[in-house]
């Protein structure tokens, strides 16, 4: 077992080519911090640390995931508050020193390490399947797969009822769009491919808003929340992600 450095939000672990984050349960905090519960972040995963000024007297130490890195991160397209940012660790001030020096060595680990191009994997890895969430016009499914909605007839517009029921395997999608439900018109969208001419897949451009299409749900006051709705889009990104190094 490494050094460990805890906060009011998380508890950090320091492996030799790894930190090991714990997050805080039982606390009035984000909830999508409780739902991940522990990560382990490669240092290979990381681009850099930093040590920056908190509230009310605390500090905090955020470590800066590599772009292509993890599929949480990617998911969200930086559309996360502060507050639920799974890379942030809040800790006293009078901890600042012993924060100052565990940035120093994790900035050195990052250092040593050979970054190269993207790699064709995400090196963090991804919430597990199976997962569900409901949404306000569907109950979405991932059981590792496939990619399934079931529509309510009392949220669904008629051009989704029509087209019936939706599944989708991973290997038939390109991506994710995920939109937080804290934000105007929050989806989950699954960006879908088809073949060119010459057979090799392509992203196929998603027709208008989600509500009409029958690749994507809509959120909503008490739907699609954060905390099972990013995990789920993370998991089927990884998963389509795996689909393609594998083909």
């Amino acid at each position: 077992m490494g050094d460990v450095l805890a906060g009011s939000n998380a508890a950090w672990e320091f492996e030799p080519d790894a930190v090991v984050i714990r997050y805080t349960r039982g606390v009035r905090g984000p909830r999508l911090l409780q739902a991940l519960g522990e990560r382990r972040i490669p240092h290979a995963a990381l681009e850099d640390v930093e040590l920056l000024d908190g509230r009310r007297g605390t500090a905090v130490l955020r470590a800066v995931p590599r772009h292509g890195a993890d599929p949480l991160i990617e998911a969200a397209g930086g559309q996360l508050k502060d507050s639920a940012d799974p890379y942030r660790l809040v800790v006293p001030d009078q901890n600042r020193t012993l924060a100052e020096y565990y940035r120093d060595e994790l900035r050195a680990a990052i250092a040593a390490q050979e970054h190269a191009e993207p790699p064709g994997r995400f090196l963090v890895e991804a919430p597990s399947a199976p997962r569900s969430f409901k949404a306000y016009d569907a109950k979405a499914f991932f059981d590792g797969r496939t990619v399934a909605f079931r529509w309510f007839w009392t949220g669904a517009s008629s051009a989704k009822w029509k087209a019936g029921d939706q599944v989708f395997p991973v290997e038939e999608l390109s991506g994710v769009d995920w939109r937080s439900p804290e934000l105007l018109h929050g989806h989950l969208r699954l960006l879908r491919r088809s073949n060119d001419g010459a057979g090799t897949p392509a992203a196929v451009q998603p027709p208008g808003e989600a509500d009409q299409d029958p690749a994507a749900v809509v959120f909503g006051l008490g739907y699609g929340l954060v905390h099972e709705s990013l995990p789920f889009a993370a998991a089927v990104l990884a998963a389509i992600r795996a689909a393609r190094t594998r083909a």
